[in-house]
């Protein structure tokens, strides 16, 4: 098979918005979804989470999983089995994803790789054309993020962020909520994760297990032996390949906690929250004595708002203890919204709000799975309109909100964004970490 050709990416950083919303919006509705009765999806990554996708869009009653393809060659025929024995199709196989992005019947590329391989595939599925569903956070970092937004934009595609809450019914009932304005003014909110992660020890480099293409596996990433802590599992905990705690669990805490202040602000005529302006992350690698790289304790403040200005700042605080073996709030991960009139704790499967006395005044419960969150992502291919975790509107910006904390946490201090540009302002040592330093060819960041 021809092989695609890879861009020098823009030395531009600024981030240029392209056209306005509306214009972006009749794009999408004036394009074709492709086949009327079937949707074609081609799969990129077969185990752990990437699985989990596959059993999921597999099962749907309007979709075929034709492609899949996995750097793992050990996983591909319970992968193909898996396909036939829920949907009946016999899917076809391949170890390079560029087969699926380079075959024209296929309508959407889900992508549920390691973070340092979120932003190539589904700007290349963009740029043919092809509508993505792609985990959390958006990139490795701020820049491929930003890159990934030009592409969906340009190409006029439909982009769904996997932050599956945003269609999770539970999470839907606590922000319809929220959005009668029984809290008041709110100004504070407080994610956390409490949940106990494991010590992943120290063992020595080895040889890549056969049938794994492990130069594919490292892709942009720099070279460097194999390690099997650093590979399926714990690729999160290193700077290589993931964003840590803060990019795996916490991003979707961060993003229940923007999207609940941002709707308590629009009850009582607030502006839309959007970037924050100044971040601050503490802490620390300190309880793990293992070859992490990451933080395990972890304290973050956004302050969202200019503090010229007369119109009230808005704070958003997140906590992480990996290593605690309780939760919070009777939560082991959650967010908390703190109102004038009462307050209200989002868990993954039920809310609580109560009154300043402490009274519980409403509850709600429901599944958080993902399934309704994929559904609405094929509804919105039909539709062309925007799915809940849209990534330009949602899944970008929250996305930001962990890249920029980790940022901080990396430089040892706070720093200053540029909400327009998502630049650091004044400050090239922060700027200098949106980014990799290098990207190893031929995986370099495609040019939108």
């Amino acid at each position: 098979m021809e092989r695609r050709t890879f861009i020098q990416r823009s030395a531009s950083s600024a981030f240029i918005a392209g056209t306005a919303t509306t214009l972006y919006e009749r794009g999408l509705e004036a394009r074709s979804t492709g086949p009327n009765d079937r949707i074609r999806i081609g799969m990129v990554g077969t185990h752990g989470r990437a699985g989990a996708l596959m059993r999921v869009f597999a099962g749907q009653r309007d979709v075929d999983v034709v492609a899949l393809a996995d750097v793992d060659t050990r996983y591909h025929a319970a992968a193909v089995a898996t396909v036939k024995g829920i949907a009946g199709n016999t899917p076809k196989v391949f170890t390079d994803f560029r087969h699926i992005i380079d075959d024209p019947s296929i309508d959407a590329v889900v992508v549920g790789t390691p973070d340092h391989w979120h932003a190539i595939p589904t700007i290349m599925a963009c740029q043919a054309g092809k509508d993505v569903y792609v985990e959390k956070p958006d990139g490795h970092n701020i820049l491929e993020g930003q890159t990934m937004v030009q592409a969906m934009r340009k190409h006029k595609c439909v982009v769904q962020m996997g932050t599956q809450a945003r269609t999770s019914q539970h999470f839907q009932q606590a922000i319809d909520w929220v959005a009668e304005g029984h809290l008041g003014t709110v100004l504070v909110a407080k994610a956390w994760e409490s949940a106990r992660q494991g010590n992943i020890g120290k063992p020595a480099d080895s040889v890549p297990p056969d049938g794994v293409d492990y130069d594919l596996w490292l892709g942009p990433a720099p070279k460097r032996a194999f390690n099997p802590r650093r590979f399926h599992g714990h690729w999160r905990w290193f700077f290589d390949y993931g964003t840590g705690d803060l990019g795996n669990d916490g991003v979707h805490r961060i993003d229940i906690a923007r999207w609940a202040l941002d709707t308590a602000g629009k009850a009582q005529g607030m502006e839309p929250l959007y970037m924050p302006t100044r971040i601050s992350a503490l802490g620390g690698k300190w309880y793990f004595d293992d070859i992490q790289e990451w933080p395990d304790s972890l304290q973050v403040t956004y302050e969202f708002g200019n503090r010229t200005s007369t119109k009230p700042g808005r704070l958003l605080s997140y906590e992480m203890r990996i290593w605690a073996p309780y939760g919070y709030n009777d939560e082991s991960e959650g967010v908390i919204l703190y109102g004038d009139k009462g307050f209200i704790i989002i868990g993954n499967r039920r809310w609580r709000a109560y009154s300043p006395d402490k009274k519980l005044i409403a509850q709600g419960a429901g599944e958080n799975g993902g399934a309704s969150h994929m559904r609405n992502f094929l509804d919105c291919m039909r539709s062309r309109k925007r799915p809940n975790a849209d990534l330009e509107t949602i899944g970008h910006p929250s996305s930001i909100l962990c890249h920029s904390a980790n940022v901080s946490w990396r430089v040892g201090r706070q720093v200053t964004l540029d909400p327009n540009t998502e630049l650091f302002i004044d400050d090239p040592q922060a700027n200098a970490l949106r980014t990799r330093p290098e990207y190893r060819k031929p995986w370099e960041l495609p040019t939108v």
